[in-house]
């Protein structure tokens, strides 16, 4: 047998895998930007569904899938209902019950909130579509892998359980009634992002919002308006048109600051720009100040709501707009504690964000997955920074070629969303990776791919570090390809009790903003006891004393982001007492109360606010 050196094998290897991901998973090229300011259908609201933990609906008793064999008859997708009496049908679409789109389905039937698996939702709904138009199906997140059929006919597939996906269905849709079926399966598998073992709850379907998109065949696909890295008086970016693309000419207007620019597209259909403008009043906290921005063509026009500000690291110092802040901040999940489930809407939303300013922070961690658009668009009204992150945490798959264009491609899809989001500061790469040489390749290259997308926001993820006696260390090689030193640390929770954290010191090898991003304890609502006993309030209390008082040994400490503002659900807290399934860390409780370290880390935020001021 004729041997081949270990590194054509390899090449091989990765090329092979790569390929049949490609093959495997529809890319979302040029997503479209800014989807609710374009002509809708919402089809939001009810969808009959059907659990098929066998997979039934999707596989033949051969297992193999129906949609590739060469009838791609016998499927759910189908939608069949018998056409005589003696027509031997196994499913029921008609006949099955009902969830709330958007909407988990573990918080919507009792039955369903361990499961994990299949189930197939269908939409039934009428459309005139018009010849000369384009059409797409966006679903704003489906949780994990979603394959989509439009009257019968696939439309594709997406894997990433909270980045938006869309599918040109121009030529499935007709005149009449119409359906959609989609198979969502949230089942954990070690080659996905995330893998198997997460700290939250993993709510599956079809969680955000979904549309027919309706665009001319000419249209504004994508776009970026934002400010120049450094340059606070120097708007720059693209526009990106699908359809007739070459030499086209393209407006981008801000009537609030007289601007009203033409430039045109080339041969791929993208124009870039780049406008000098006076007297913007620069989005901040403080200031959270939104544009009008129109961009139009002869045949399209969008428009959007932008913030301008600039976002740099000089030396230790974290400069918003050429003037040194501090991150007064908190983790937050996409969960509403007071109704089991994910967030329903803006209302859920808009409790969470305006719960951080009551704390008084500036600034959120939207961990450890994309969050809804919606909640970004939010804290650019209200004035909250945000740190957005993929969910590439804690042990990926590092060395399998799939995984990292999977997690390469939630990242590209993030970012490509919310490039125009003023409050975005921080694409976060991932949270609490362990160190090896394929992570160290593996998180290097999302790091420069983040980069390579877009060069104004600051780039971090969770670092990992060590103690060694009393010495906190971080030393993680990732961090030289980063811009904070981020990193979590438990001290006073699973290491060390609160009172004796005095002690320790950090020993951070990193010359760069320190940004702690996550600290805390748990703590029962109402649970009260001496400081000493777990799960009491004065226990977490206390955590949060003696943890501000150890942080603030730092010196180039810019910021932080306790975990976490609200107690929220996982299957990995078992305690029958004082978790039942719910992680307690939060500084509000699932009913809403505030324990005590809520006061204790307001308290710091009121004197931080003061000496930046």
């Amino acid at each position: 047998m004729k041997k081949y050196p270990y590194y054509l094998l390899v090449l091989v290897m990765f090329i092979t895998g790569f390929v049949a991901v490609a093959q495997e998973i529809e890319e979302n090229k040029n997503l479209i930007q800014n989807v609710k300011g374009r002509k809708l259908l919402s089809l939001n609201g009810r969808w009959n569904y059907i659990i098929d933990p066998y997979e039934m609906g999707f596989y033949d008793y051969r297992y193999e899938p129906f949609d590739q064999s060469k009838n791609r008859t016998g499927g759910f997708y189908d939608n069949k209902n018998q056409s005589d009496k003696s027509e031997l049908i196994e499913y029921n679409f008609d006949l099955s019950p009902q969830l709330n789109v958007p909407g988990d389905w573990n918080s919507q039937d009792e039955k369903l909130d361990l499961y994990e698996g299949t189930i197939w939702y269908r939409k039934v709904f009428r459309y005139t579509p018009e010849t000369g138009k384009k059409y797409y199906l966006y679903f704003g997140a489906v949780n994990y892998e979603a394959h989509v059929y439009v009257n019968g006919k696939k439309a594709g597939m997406h894997k990433g359980g909270f980045t938006p996906f869309q599918f040109d269905v121009t030529d499935k849709l007709k005149d009449g009634e119409n359906f959609v079926v989609v198979k969502a399966d949230n089942k954990r598998k070690a080659e996905e992002v995330p893998t198997v073992n997460t700290d939250w709850w993993n709510y599956g379907g079809i969680t955000r919002d979904v549309y027919i998109v309706e665009l001319p065949e000419s249209h504004i696909a994508d776009y970026k308006v934002q400010l120049e890295k450094g340059n606070l008086n120097l708007i720059t970016g693209f526009v990106q048109l699908d359809g007739d693309r070459s030499n086209q000419p393209v407006t981008i207007a801000i009537p609030e600051l007289k601007i009203n620019t033409t430039v045109s597209t080339d041969a791929s259909g993208k124009a870039i720009f780049s406008i000098q403008a006076k007297k913007i009043s620069h989005w901040s906290p403080d200031n959270p100040k939104l544009y009008d921005v129109n961009v139009s063509t002869a045949s399209d026009k969008v428009k959007d709501k932008i913030g301008f500000r600039t976002i740099e690291i000089k030396g230790t110092d974290i400069m918003l707009n050429n003037k040194s802040v501090f991150l007064r901040g908190i983790s937050i999940h996409d969960e509403n504690p007071l109704i089991k489930g994910r967030f329903r809407g803006q209302g859920d939303m808009r409790m969470m964000l305006e719960w951080a300013k009551e704390l008084n922070c500036n600034y959120v961690r939207l961990a450890h997955y994309t969050h809804n658009e919606e909640m970004v668009r939010l804290a650019d009204e209200l004035g909250l920074m945000l740190w957005a992150e993929v969910p590439v945490y804690w042990t990926i798959a590092w060395e399998n070629p799939a995984t990292f264009h999977n997690a390469r491609q939630q990242l590209t899809d993030m970012v490509d969303r919310d490039k125009n989001r003023a409050s975005v500061i921080v694409w976060s790469i991932g949270n609490e990776t362990p160190l090896s040489e394929p992570r160290h390749k593996f998180m290097g290259e999302m790091a420069a791919h983040a980069r390579s997308l877009d060069d104004t926001r600051l780039v971090a993820a969770a670092l990992e570090v060590h103690r060694e006696g009393t010495d906190i260390i971080v030393n993680d090689p990732l961090g030289d390809k980063l811009d904070l030193a981020s990193f979590n640390q438990y001290g006073g929770w699973y290491w060390e009790m609160p009172q004796n954290l005095h002690q320790y010191n950090f020993k951070i090898k990193l010359n760069k903003p320190v940004v702690i991003t996550e600290f805390g304890g748990g703590a029962v609502a109402g649970f009260h006891a001496d400081a000493e006993t777990r799960f009491s309030e004065e226990f977490q209390e206390e955590v949060y004393i003696h943890q501000l008082k150890m942080l603030e040994k730092i010196e180039a400490l810019r910021g932080m982001t306790p975990w976490i503002l609200a107690d929220f659900r996982s299957p990995r807290r078992q305690h029958p007492v004082f978790q039942d399934f719910w992680n307690r860390k939060g500084l509000l409780s699932e009913t809403g109360q505030k324990k005590k370290a809520f006061y204790v880390l307001k308290n710091y935020y009121d004197k931080k606010e003061q000496e930046y001021k």
